[in-house]
């Protein structure tokens, strides 16, 4: 605590803390991601029903004890494919972003880092990449290598990288020359020891705030090309599948459609609101008196 002498009076002044709270909104979407996340993962201890076990006999059989969530037109259990969609949302959602945060998180450091030549080439490279449209890019790979889970991953992966890269030099230029920086650069620290152990943690934490909002991105797209009949290929369950399938009983069982869409809407929100809260709190203007 500082004191101010005015002659008069001694007046102390406490310094201005702001403290920063997440907040009930971040703890319950926090709290659904887990929930979402650990019913998909024990989805063999729980769930009674296989999502590919058909009976026609039950076709879009109404919210039940046998069916907690109903059946959809072939008979599957309604319940048993949204958990196992989740699965591949999540394996999508969280994978795909892992190689964009991978290569163009260390391409953005090192292009703001070094600079020169090399961050030409790196901006431009990831300029080429998205002028191409990807939609385009998605059904040229889908053609040729065939729909799966794995290239479906890869290809949401190398269209996030030039996002990652353009995040990750943007906070390496403001770190480049600050304080740390140059006192280690005189102090003779090479440039490996630079990179990993005075940029790399202060560009980590803006970098897992955009990966939590390219997780909600992510998804979203996976249901669009799931949704279009380029997702992974049936049978196998997707929230974006499954909402393209209950289209057709919209009159009949309109659930069949609104339930994976209002599970992916609540999901993708909690992952954009868990990403603007840490992105907020990563922020150093937020910090600012």
């Amino acid at each position: 605590m500082a004191t101010l002498d005015l002659g008069i009076d001694t007046i102390a002044v406490s310094p201005v803390r702001r403290k920063r709270r997440l907040g009930s909104l971040f703890w319950l979407a926090a709290g659904w991601i887990a929930l979402i996340s650990v019913a998909s993962i024990f989805a063999g201890l729980w769930l009674t029903h296989g999502p590919l076990d058909m009976d026609m006999l039950e076709r879009r059989a109404p919210p039940g004890l046998s069916h907690w969530l109903g059946t959809d037109s072939l008979g599957r259990d309604e319940l048993a494919r949204l958990v196992h969609g989740a699965r591949v949302s999540l394996i999508i959602g969280i994978c795909a972003p892992l190689i964009g945060i991978t290569i163009g998180g260390g391409l953005g450091i090192l292009a703001g880092y070094f600079r020169g030549r090399f961050e030409t080439l790196v901006v431009g490279s990831m300029d080429v990449l998205l002028a191409f449209p990807p939609l385009v890019f998605a059904l040229a790979v889908t053609a040729y290598l065939g729909q799966s889970l794995f290239y479906l991953t890869c290809i949401l992966g190398v269209l996030g990288i030039p996002a990652f890269m353009r995040v990750a030099r943007a906070a390496t230029l403001s770190l480049a020359e600050r304080e740390f920086v140059v006192a280690a650069r005189a102090l003779g620290a090479t440039h490996t020891r630079i990179l990993l152990h005075e940029l790399l943690p202060n560009v980590f934490l803006p970098l897992l705030a955009f990966f939590l909002l390219g997780v909600a991105v992510t998804i979203v797209v996976e249901g669009a090309l799931s949704f279009l009949g380029l997702g992974v290929p049936p049978p196998s369950p997707s929230w974006g599948s499954m909402i393209g399938e209950g289209r057709e009983s919209l009159e009949i069982a309109p659930r069949l459609a609104f339930i994976p869409a209002g599970t992916m809407f609540l999901t993708v929100l909690s992952f954009n609101l868990v990403g603007d809260t840490l992105r907020a709190l990563t922020d150093p203007r937020q910090g600012a008196l």
